[in-house]
């Protein structure tokens, strides 16, 4: 299962990130190059909406920048592309379930902390399901638009890492005639910053 392996996985994505040359903040802003760019990756647990209690866990992964083109009221503005596959621990009745999203939308990640940095999101894109075969039918997969609202926060735990945590509400729009899916959960990881380290 995910879940059992997902530490060994932070450690490895972790120690892979630590390894990224970080460059101090020591020439002014305008003369260094800056990567306004977060990066991640973690697990999921989702209740999918198919079935009282039934859920699944995955993987996921996002990538949030933030154009340094904002007046500095708007600092923390961004964009975010995430990508999720729940694609493990299916429950045995439906056992060629699998849901998938790529999804993209604003963020905006209050800046003001140091160390702790709370944000939300709204999410649209596609999602790509596979289900048990409808009866007499070859239908077993099809995709949706997506949209997820979205809110979490990250605590940084030294240099540019931080752990990641959030809640995501999906709907999937008109599945199977005018009902909506709605599936929601956790996500979690680690992200790597790789803009200069806050000092104020």
């Amino acid at each position: 299962m995910l879940i059992k392996n997902f530490p060994k996985l932070v450690v490895a994505f972790s120690f892979a990130f630590a390894l990224v040359p970080a460059r101090a903040q020591v020439a002014p802003q305008a003369d260094q190059y800056i990567i306004p760019v977060v990066a991640g990756l973690g697990g999921a647990d989702f209740a999918i909406d198919w079935g009282a209690g039934t859920r699944m866990e995955g993987i996921t992964a996002w990538v949030d920048v933030f154009p340094p083109v904002f007046p500095r009221k708007l600092d923390g503005i961004g964009f975010e592309v995430e990508g999720r596959d729940l694609n493990f621990n299916r429950p045995s009745a439906i056992s060629k379930m699998r849901q998938d999203t790529g999804l993209i939308g604003p963020i905006y990640a209050l800046p003001r902390y140091k160390v702790f940095r709370p944000y939300v999101k709204f999410l649209a894109g596609i999602g790509s399901i596979d289900f048990p075969t409808i009866a007499h039918t070859n239908y077993s997969h099809d995709t949706f638009l997506v949209t997820a609202p979205a809110g979490g926060a990250e605590v940084r735990v030294w240099g540019h890492l931080w752990l990641h945590a959030d809640y995501q509400y999906q709907t999937w729009y008109h599945t199977f005639g005018s009902h909506n899916l709605n599936p929601n959960g956790v996500s979690f990881g680690t992200s790597y910053d790789f803009r200069p380290i806050r000092t104020e």
